[in-house]
């Protein structure tokens, strides 16, 4: 067994054994769950909204909805799916009922600020010079911008492959859709993003 499988699989008998107190009553299992998967779905929410504060609303009610609907989960994936299939649910809500909205701040691709909602956010000891601190972020402002500008299908697609690092499989169970149809849209949503940063950087 290689050692990403070994872990995946160390995580998802950890995460069972924590459903299984929280179904008991325990509730710092489900404590436990939520701090280690906050700062994930935070991002995942935060890439596909675009907007901080809307995020972390959108956590918050990820974490209601998977606490009142426990019984509901089988068990049939892995509990960080079933969680992830809930922030993006809410996430694609949020958009469709028009209530993103669009900040000029501008995040690393590792996630929002801080990783927590409601905390400062820090800033390192070390700072790279001017010029490079204003190239990183005119990069990361477009390539935010770049993913912002896709379709819902086609960025909920590529946050969840590219920046999550969610296998084809989860990736299938948490958007109810083919493997193929997984493969096209990430295959599109590439080359719209990699065609307008080309147009970003002015490149023909």
């Amino acid at each position: 067994m290689s050692n990403m499988k070994r872990d995946l699989h160390h995580t998802s008998d950890a995460d069972a054994a924590l459903v299984a107190s929280w179904r008991r009553g325990e509730l710092a299992a489900f404590e436990a769950l939520v701090g280690k998967y906050q700062k994930r779905m935070l991002n995942i929410a935060f890439r596909i909204t675009g907007d901080y504060e809307d995020a972390c609303e959108l956590v918050q009610d990820a974490f209601v909805a998977a606490y009142r609907g426990i019984d509901a989960f089988r068990g049939a994936a892995r509990f960080s799916t079933w969680l992830t299939s809930i922030t993006v649910n809410l996430s694609r809500n949020r958009l469709q009922q028009g209530r993103a909205k669009r900040k000029n701040e501008a995040y690393s691709l590792d996630g929002p600020p801080g990783g927590d909602c409601g905390r400062a956010h820090e800033r390192p000891a070390a700072v790279p010079s001017s010029l490079e601190r204003l190239e990183r972020l005119t990069l990361h402002e477009q390539l935010q911008e770049c993913i912002r500008a896709l379709a819902t299908e086609f960025r909920e697609t590529i946050v969840l492959r590219d920046l999550q690092d969610f296998s084809y499989d989860e990736i299938c169970a948490i958007l109810k859709v083919r493997e193929g149809t997984v493969k096209s849209r990430l295959f599109r949503a590439r080359e719209m993003v990699k065609d307008c940063l080309k147009r970003a950087v002015g490149e023909p």
